[in-house]
């Protein structure tokens, strides 16, 4: 049987909102996995049960390289990038930070933030979602988680669109990397000398294996917590306010229902999953009669899971009030992400305030959303219009 080989390049992709979706479903259905042409060449499993069994396989599945553009990085972003047991090791350090608890402790700060930039834009009768709500609202919760002023907001939209949406040419983006490693470095210095309550004055008082962790340790987490909190949360709003403007009888309900709000967020999360990660093979692997071979790149799309008609019925529609369907979207084994009860907190407040204030909205008249595909998938634009509040 010959390999399917496909010129899947995602990092390449851009078009209308719903388009890579679409793609991904579509190819899904014709191979159980297949050889991309594009980048360096990498494979890919494209169904729900192999995407899971490689998440839940770290030893011949290594996140020592997780994106198939870089598949021998100089870097290694703690923990999402270590394998057991070193990674068990950060895990435990990190989990007491990340609680439901912890979480919900901040709900109030949350809201506060939400309810402000909503209120801003409801008299205006029209915003760019993405740019206006989305990215904003996630940079300003994460500003405040690892004790940086708001007030760096800007400067910090600047960083996240130069490092996690370059232009193909890349240009731009390892200055932005090194001005975000310049700004944690001097954050983890003054936490040492001065700590306060926040995330990166805890993560100083941390010891591994008997020791003190090490300021390099400290910024290859922080650029991780840059990377994974700001760019999947402002994508997944802007992909669920999409479909809601898109869909006026779930965006009805959700206005009429905030009980329905938690729910809604799970179905979101798992129709319109984001993530493109990529695994390394320590060892040979022959899965669908795909010969993969130790050191080639595996990419594992969380929306080939989720969206498995094998796995889910009806699995590209989204069902506001069924039954929770457990997804893969957060990722799965011991990969699985820590911060998934604040990005879901985070994904509650938004349409739970977005609605009491701007309950009736719509794609504005001519708009066309677009999206893009990199790391994770996102939309670059998304304009919506309703009646302006009195």
């Amino acid at each position: 049987m010959s390999v399917p080989q496909i010129d899947f390049d995602p990092f390449a992709e851009s078009g209308p909102a719903g388009r890579m979706h679409a793609m991904l479903d579509g190819l899904r259905e014709r191979h159980e996995a297949f050889r991309s042409t594009g980048q360096q060449g990498f494979w890919v499993l494209t169904r729900h049960d192999d995407i899971l069994a490689a998440f839940q396989n770290p030893e011949t599945f290594s996140s020592r390289a997780i994106a198939v553009i870089d598949p021998d990085p100089a870097y290694q972003w703690i923990p999402v990038m270590l394998d057991p047991p070193l990674h068990t090791a950060w895990r435990r350090l990190l989990r007491p930070l990340f609680t439901p608890a912890t979480a919900g402790a901040m709900r109030e700060r949350i809201t506060r933030h939400c309810a402000a930039l909503i209120g801003d834009l409801a008299g205006r009768g029209s915003c760019d979602f993405v740019t206006d709500f989305a990215r904003l609202f996630p940079t300003i919760i994460f500003l405040e988680l690892v004790g940086l002023p708001t007030g760096r907001l800007k400067e910090f939209l600047a960083w996240e669109d130069a490092v996690l949406h370059p232009p193909p040419s890349g240009a731009g983006r390892a200055e932005a990397l090194r001005e975000v490693a310049d700004c944690f470095t001097e954050l983890i210095r003054d936490r040492r000398a001065d700590p306060r309550d926040d995330l990166v004055s805890a993560a100083t008082t941390f010891v591994l294996d008997g020791r003190p962790v090490t300021d390099a340790e400290l910024l290859q987490l922080c650029v991780l917590l840059f990377l994974a909190g700001l760019d999947t949360v402002a994508a997944q709003l802007s992909y669920t306010f999409w479909h809601l403007a898109t869909h006026e009888d779930d965006r009805a309900r959700v206005a009429a229902d905030p009980a329905v709000v938690p729910g809604a967020v799970e179905e979101f999360l798992r129709v319109y999953a984001l993530p493109l990660p990529a695994r390394r093979l320590t060892e040979d692997v022959d899965l669908h009669g795909c010969p993969m071979r130790a050191g080639e790149m595996v990419m594992l799309p969380i929306s080939m899971a989720t969206r498995d008609p094998r796995a889910f019925p009806s699995a590209a529609s989204v069902d506001i009030g069924g039954p929770p369907a457990p997804h893969l979207a957060f990722g799965a084994g011991p990969h699985r992400c820590l911060g998934a009860h604040l990005a879901r907190l985070e994904l509650q407040v938004a349409l739970t305030e977005w609605h009491a204030r701007i309950p009736d909205y719509g794609i504005a008249p001519g708009a066309r959303p677009t999206e893009h595909a990199s790391l994770v998938l996102g939309l670059d634009a998304l304009p919506l219009s309703w009646p302006p509040a009195r």
